[in-house]
């Protein structure tokens, strides 16, 4: 069984990769570079590298797979998280780009302008997940929470934008949390 789910993580990368490109996606940023970190939220290579501020998330949704998993479903062993996690990773992956929720995300003043992941970036995205999967499976459940924790406030803190930031404003927007994301924005007037 654990082998056809590494066959099934793997294919998702192809996934992915093929229907964001057959739907139109840039295979890697259209600005023709491949970078390893995009450290602004602002940045027009923000979701079209490797690795951003959103990355953050991607890893959280693998730990929350394996966290809420174990602690809420305990007799729920390995293969069956696996396949949550791999399943609902590709899922979100496809699901981002579709224009319901790209229109959704652009609603928010932070994503203004969003026209969703390059191909190279939402592959990235998923392999995170899988990782932060893979790293709260074998942690103790103390220190995933205390990881849940500073992926969140880190990238909160530093990034002006997270997993529970960008569902608040998805969900509910607050004018002062998107005048506060603003502050840091290079390009507000």
């Amino acid at each position: 069984m654990t082998r056809s789910l590494y066959a099934f993580a793997f294919a998702g990368i192809f996934i992915i990769g093929l229907t964001l490109w057959a739907w139109g996606q840039p295979l890697i940023c259209t600005c023709g570079e491949v970078r390893f970190w995009v450290g602004s939220i602002f940045d027009s290579g923000n979701s079209q590298h490797i690795a951003d501020w959103y990355t953050l998330s991607h890893i959280l949704h693998g730990v929350l797979v394996a966290m809420v998993g174990r602690l809420v479903f305990p007799r729920v062993g390995f293969n069956v998280l696996f396949a949550i996690a791999i399943t609902s990773g590709i899922f979100w992956e496809v699901i981002e780009h579709t224009n319901w929720v790209l229109d959704a995300f652009r609603a928010t003043t932070v994503n203004q302008g969003y026209t969703g992941d390059s191909v190279l970036n939402a592959v990235a995205d998923y392999v995170w997940m899988l990782g932060g999967f893979f790293a709260a499976y074998a942690m103790r459940i103390g220190w995933v929470i205390v990881s849940v924790l500073t992926l969140e406030l880190t990238a909160a803190l530093v990034g002006r934008d997270s997993l529970a930031l960008s569902t608040l404003m998805l969900v509910y927007p607050i004018e002062a949390v998107g005048a506060w994301q603003q502050e840091i924005n290079p390009n507000a007037g």
